[in-house]
């Protein structure tokens, strides 16, 4: 798996699980760069493919891995109608790291996308399955929590309720917190995601 491959940390944010992809974030590249001792990374835009009064932005990458390396060359792109509303306005700083992201992945060999490199989703991607939101549910008996609340009766409500996949947040918590031992206590065993 790419987390271990490339030292890549759940914790710390460097890869990121998005509409039932994994992704690899621009601060995950750039700590692989430092990691890997790379040399640098030339940024410059390919002006007679930007035009700032339709906000439309691409820029030309090369990353040098070592002192004898000729550089990795890669391309990013932005314009109003391929990134979040969220960051209008900012489409030149998306186009560069854009650039930057996708010029790294070849230069170190990463296979998955970077999460600044994927457009803007106009609409929610389409779920295999039908999903319905469940309401929080007690998970102690009649009263929920006997009159005090607990991480694991918290964390297996909102498992419940959103629906999730106990053993990927485990998986997650384990990351976080460097043990699958100590959070034996912590989570329910047994939930059925789909389960309501």
């Amino acid at each position: 798996m790419y987390s271990e491959e490339y030292r890549f940390s759940l914790s710390t944010g460097d890869l990121i699980f998005l509409n039932q992809n994994w992704y690899v974030t621009h601060a995950g590249l750039l700590g692989l760069a430092r990691r890997r001792h790379c040399r640098g990374i030339d940024v410059s835009p390919v002006a007679e493919l930007c035009n700032s009064g339709l906000s439309r932005y691409a820029f030309r990458a090369a990353v040098y891995t070592s002192g004898v390396c000729k550089g990795f060359v890669g391309y990013g792109d932005a314009d109003p109608s391929n990134v979040s509303p969220l960051v209008h306005g900012a489409e030149m700083r998306v186009a560069e790291t854009r650039a930057v992201n996708r010029d790294l992945r070849k230069a170190y060999g990463i296979g998955i996308c970077s999460v600044e490199e994927i457009g803007s989703f106009a609409e929610p991607v389409p779920s295999p399955h039908k999903s319905k939101k469940l309401p929080p549910q007690p998970v102690n008996g009649k009263n929920g929590n006997y009159g005090g609340p607990k991480v694991r009766d918290r964390l297996c409500q909102l498992i419940r309720q959103h629906q999730l996949d106990a053993n990927l947040v485990k998986s997650y918590a384990v990351d976080l917190c460097g043990s699958a031992e100590g959070l034996g206590q912590i989570f329910c065993f047994g939930i059925n995601a789909s389960a309501p």
